[in-house]
Formats: C-alpha cells, sequence, structure tokens
C-alpha cells in the first residue's frame, strides 16, 4: 500500500517542482524589475547624470516599454518553439542585461541596458505562466498562477532588504549585480524542467507528450478535439480579449507605478532613505501574503470575479494614502495596496488560462501581458510628470488609486470562461 501511494504522489512532487523552478525564475523577474525603484533616490543624486523626476521616469518607463513588446513576441513565440525554450532564453536574457546595468556610465547607457533587459523580463511571465498552467489540473490554475507571480513580489522585497544593506555600503551598482545568480536558475530549469505534453502533441511527437503525461499525471489538451473558437479576435473570444488586455494595463499602471516612486515618494515625505525602502517592502510583503488569500478564493469563487473585488480593495487603500495617515496605518494600507494590485494581476493571469485553449493560451497571455505593459510604460512617466508639475506626492496616490478601480471595473465585466482545460 505505501508503495502505491509513494508511486501516486511522484508525479505530484516532480510537478510541483517544475513549478517550483518556474517561481524562482520569476522571483529574479521580480528583483530586476522594481530593483530600479530601490536605486532611483540614489540615481537622482549621481554625479554627472543630472535626473531630473521627469528624465528619471522617462528612464524608468524604458524597461517597461521592452517588456511591452517582449510580451507580445514571447507569448507567440512559446505557442512556437515550446514553453521551456521559451523560457530559457528570457531568463538568461534580462539576468545578463540585469548586471551589465551596473556597468552603465551614463543615463543613456543605463537605458539601452533597461530597454534590453525588459524584453526578456516581459517575455518570461508569459511564458512561464503557460507552462506551469499544463503541468497542474485546471482547477488548481488560480492558486498555482498566484502562487508562482508571488516571486514578483518576492523579488521586489528582496530589492528592497537588499538596498537597505548593500547601497550605503557597495553603492547603487551592487544591487544590479545580484541578477547574475539567474542565470544559475536558467541552468537548473533547463535540467529539471521538460517541454509540456502540449507542445510535443501539437508537433505531431505523440510518444513524448505521452511520456511527460505518464510522468507527471499530466493530461495534455489535444486541439483538435477542441470546438473550433477561432483566435483571439473571434467572436466567442473579443470580449474577453478586450477586457483582459484593458484591466491588466490600469492594474500594471497602479503596480508598477508604486513600485517605481514609492520610495522616492515617501522620501519627499520626510522620510530617509532606508525608512523609504521600508515601506516599499510593506508593499511587496502584502502582494505576497495577500496573495495566498486571493489564490484561495480565486480557486473557490472564480479568479476573475475576486480579481474585480481585489482591484477595488487597493483603490481604496490607495486614495487612503492620500490623507498621509499615520505611520501604523501608511504601513497597512500599502500592505492592502499590494494584496489588491498583485494579487488581481495574478487572478487575472489565472483567469486568461482558464478562458483559453492551449492552442492560443501562450499568445492570449502574451497579448493581454503586452498591451498592459503600456499602463508599466506611461506609470513611472505619469508619476514624475505630476511631481515635475508640483502636484505633491498625493497627486501619485490619486492617479494609482484610479487606475486600480478602473481595473476592478474591467473584470467584473468579463465574460465567464468558454474553454475547459
Amino acid at each position: 500500500m505505501s508503495q502505491i501511494r509513494e508511486h501516486a504522489t511522484e508525479p505530484s512532487r516532480k510537478a510541483a517542482l517544475v513549478v517550483g523552478l518556474c517561481w524562482l525564475a520569476v522571483v529574479f523577474d521580480g528583483y530586476d524589475l522594481i530593483v530600479y525603484g530601490a536605486v532611483l533616490p540614489e540615481l537622482l543624486r549621481e554625479p554627472g547624470w543630472a535626473l531630473t523626476a521627469g528624465s528619471a521616469g522617462l528612464l524608468g518607463s524604458l524597461a517597461f516599454a521592452g517588456m511591452l513588446v517582449g510580451a507580445l513576441v514571447a507569448g507567440a513565440l512559446s505557442d512556437r518553439i515550446g514553453r521551456r525554450r521559451a523560457v530559457l532564453l528570457c531568463t538568461v536574457w534580462f539576468s545578463v542585461c540585469t548586471v551589465l546595468c551596473g556597468f552603465a556610465w551614463n543615463p543613456g547607457s543605463f537605458g539601452v541596458l533597461r530597454l534590453l533587459a525588459g524584453l526578456g523580463l516581459g517575455g518570461l511571465v508569459p511564458s512561464v505562466s503557460a507552462l506551469a498552467a499544463e503541468f497542474v489540473a485546471p482547477h488548481r490554475r488560480s492558486l498555482v498562477s498566484t502562487l508562482m507571480m508571488s516571486g514578483v513580489p518576492i523579488g521586489g522585497s528582496a530589492a528592497s532588504v537588499l538596498g537597505i544593506w548593500l547601497i550605503p555600503n557597495w553603492g547603487w551598482r551592487s544591487m544590479f549585480g545580484v541578477g547574475a545568480a539567474g542565470v544559475l536558475v536558467a541552468v537548473l530549469c533547463r535540467r529539471l524542467v521538460p517541454e509540456t505534453a502540449a507542445h510535443h502533441r501539437a508537433r505531431g511527437d505523440h510518444e513524448r507528450a505521452a511520456a511527460v503525461e505518464r510522468e507527471f499525471g499530466v493530461v495534455a489538451e489535444d486541439s483538435a478535439a477542441q470546438p473550433p473558437t477561432g483566435g483571439l479576435f473571434a467572436r466567442a473570444h473579443l470580449r474577453a480579449t478586450a477586457l483582459f488586455a484593458l484591466s491588466t494595463l490600469t492594474v500594471l499602471f497602479a503596480w508598477f507605478g508604486l513600485g517605481t516612486w514609492l520610495p522616492q515618494l515617501m522620501r519627499q515625505s520626510g522620510f530617509d532613505l532606508g525608512s523609504a525602502l521600508t515601506f516599499l517592502l510593506a508593499l511587496n510583503l502584502g502582494a505576497v501574503a495577500g496573495s495566498l488569500l486571493t489564490a484561495w478564493a480565486g480557486d473557490r469563487f472564480g479568479p476573475v470575479r475576486v480579481g474585480a473585488v481585489a482591484a477595488v480593495v487597493a483603490a481604496l487603500a490607495l486614495a487612503g494614502l492620500i490623507a498621509h495617515p499615520p505611520n501604523a496605518i501608511t504601513y497597512g494600507l500599502l500592505v492592502l495596496a499590494g494584496v489588491g494590485t498583485h494579487g488581481t494581476q495574478c487572478l487575472i493571469i489565472a483567469g486568461v488560462a482558464n478562458h483559453y485553449p492551449a492552442r492560443l493560451r501562450g499568445t492570449a497571455l502574451g497579448w493581454a501581458l503586452g498591451v498592459g505593459r503600456i499602463g508599466a510604460v506611461a506609470a513611472p512617466q505619469v508619476g514624475g510628470l505630476l511631481l515635475a508639475a508640483g502636484l505633491g506626492v498625493g497627486a501619485n496616490f490619486l492617479a494609482f488609486a484610479v487606475a486600480a478601480a478602473v481595473a476592478g471595473a474591467l473584470l467584473w465585466a468579463c465574460p465567464r470562461p468558454v474553454a475547459t482545460a
């Protein structure tokens, strides 16, 4: 009996290993992305760079511009060359480019390297999300998607914690050297993460597909057996395609706007660098802890509906920050903002994975996240322009609150999934 139980749990353990390695890659994605916000106060004081709030916002947007292109390309690419290859390519690419950012000699070179890093950063999430979704049962996709995507705020938390120690002792450039560890993650993924059964079956390699199914206890979706629902913009998917993309755009505006500007906003409110970074840490830790709650709720009540509620919670929390409450309340509101913004994005990914069939899943995730990066591109610039215009810290929080509220309304209007997988 014990041997039967051990045999039965083996596929789930292997699937957990795959999801865990995917999660680790996302941790470095999150670190390499949020590290700019952690070093931004120092970049504004870097001798010879002469950065202003406006130019720093533009510089911060370059990585998100790269992510826009990366997400659009990698989503479709992963459907063609396989999820595994796309994940390996993106992880190595953004890790190397992030390390090189530490050697930038002026704002121009730094901006080019951040733009190039963004290609890999944006490409990883749709590729890794599509890969992980195909190693778990459909009713667990909300949970797995959210747990895996908790890697983004965990990486951001690591950037905050390391920044408190590294920046005063070794300077802001040392923060980018940490990104080299992402290459080691790619090496582990190459050895331990297989290609999905669905990709093997789509290429006509039914033998390999069957082997993966046996080894991991999954059943690949057969595109030929699925109803002819057309592409992303066919009538069956058009409304969902538009609403998922627009809700991603608005929630990423709020999430990455906060991730970029929060330390500087708190410094302008009178806090020193160490204290300002603890507020960023609170935001990211809230995203991690809250994501567990939204994952459970998403599996129970549906990711799209729960995502709508979480977005409204974030909007209310961000609106509360405008009143400059006491520190303890500010920390609590930032935790709720992290829960709502990042939790909503995780649930959108789960909603997309549930809605589309396997043959469209990578492309659909890439489209939603690619269009969503427009919000991520705009947020650092809008934050910088609001500060440069002298509108104060509250104007930033109001802009991010409105974006989160709009995301909630768009998600509430999303249709129920039409694809089963």
